[in-house]
């Protein structure tokens, strides 16, 4: 018996509808996978411009002197030039409570700092929770221009207290966002008026022209930023951090070539003057937007030195960031010194 049309149409419109899905990430996926085959260049090493997330436990007085021992242990020999030690977080108006509550420990650990790691630079890290929508509550809304100004004051504060820069983590950044821009452009000039480098943490960048507009559409935070916009904050800042994690990729192979293409276009993205970071998973979460036997650090070092071999492999204002102190294992630290070697190109 001829089944009825109605059924046959059914039948094909499911399929297409499953092409339509299953075409383009096995495409995607291929595309990835390819892009973590090959070798890097030899000079794709380290250029002594790598930087590490520290935790807040750093200035509340939970470390102590043999922390700051082991810590010279760990990043001696290594890449890393720049500390940036959890010192907020940033209260919802932009403010910082006083040294003596927010960070009762700074000038300790930067001394402390100093002597052991000379050369090694000490940031305040400051952040908090990005909220956009007009009754959305429990969090920064950088539209408000009294918020903006109370962050440069709070960036002000802890340079005070002589940390030699400040770096920016706010989070859900949507792509295109203007009053990010106008906080960037007052930020940069106070500063560089005391001396000190400012750098930022953002998201990753659409691996598919436009896509942050279709995840914000459907989630109402893009998880991405346009090329474009990336480089308009890059060329406001000293360094800019990519944190190339998160991707919810379930294999190594996939999540090396996905690295490797954001460094690629991180860097055609990010001028010469700016030094660019991509970020290390230096922590072991395992939810779905990370798997951690997929974001390793030994997948990421590999794709972030194809992805600037392939690109730039003698840009020098370039380094890897490692994130976060309290989380790494012996095996992220030797993976890391073992991958993108040290500054003797050990």
């Amino acid at each position: 018996m001829a089944r009825p049309k109605w059924r046959r149409a059914g039948k094909w419109a499911a399929w297409s509808m499953a092409l339509l899905v299953v075409l383009p990430l096995t495409v995607a996926g291929t595309a990835l996978r390819a892009g973590y085959a090959g070798a890097a260049a030899p000079e794709a090493t380290t250029r002594g411009r790598d930087a590490l997330w520290l935790g807040h436990a750093w200035v509340d007085g939970r470390r102590d002197a043999s922390d700051v021992a082991a810590l010279r242990r760990r990043v001696e020999g290594t890449g890393i030039r720049d500390l940036y030690v959890h010192a907020g977080p940033l209260e919802h108006d932009g403010s910082l409570p006083p040294a003596r509550t927010a960070h009762p420990r700074a000038r300790w650990l930067i001394g402390a700092m100093h002597r052991a790691l000379p050369g090694v630079r000490v940031h305040a890290w400051l952040g908090d929770r990005l909220v956009y929508d007009p009754g959305e509550r429990g969090g920064l809304r950088l539209s408000d221009a009294a918020a903006r100004a109370a962050i440069v004051r709070s960036a002000r504060q802890v340079l005070a207290e002589g940390f030699a820069g400040v770096h920016l983590d706010v989070e859900p950044l949507h792509s295109g966002n203007a009053d990010y821009l106008r906080l960037l452009d007052r930020l940069g000039p106070a500063v560089h008026g005391r001396g000190a480098i400012l750098s930022v943490a953002v998201h990753q960048i659409d691996p598919l022209p436009g896509l942050h507009t279709v995840t914000g559409t459907l989630t109402g935070h893009p998880k991405w930023l346009s090329q474009r916009f990336f480089g308009q904050v890059a060329r406001r800042v000293d360094q800019i951090a990519l944190m190339s994690y998160d991707t919810g990729l379930p294999t190594e192979g996939l999540y090396g070539g996905y690295v490797a293409q954001q460094t690629r276009l991180a860097l055609e993205a990010t001028g010469g003057r700016t030094q660019l970071l991509m970020g290390l998973p230096f922590f072991h979460t395992d939810d779905m937007g990370h798997h951690a036997s997929a974001e390793t650090v030994r997948a990421a070092v590999r794709g972030i030195r194809l992805g600037l071999s392939r690109e730039d492999r003698d840009r020098k204002r370039f380094g890897m960031a490692l994130y976060v102190d309290f989380a790494a294992t012996d095996e992220d630290w030797s993976a890391y010194r073992r991958g993108w070697g040290g500054r003797n190109g050990s």
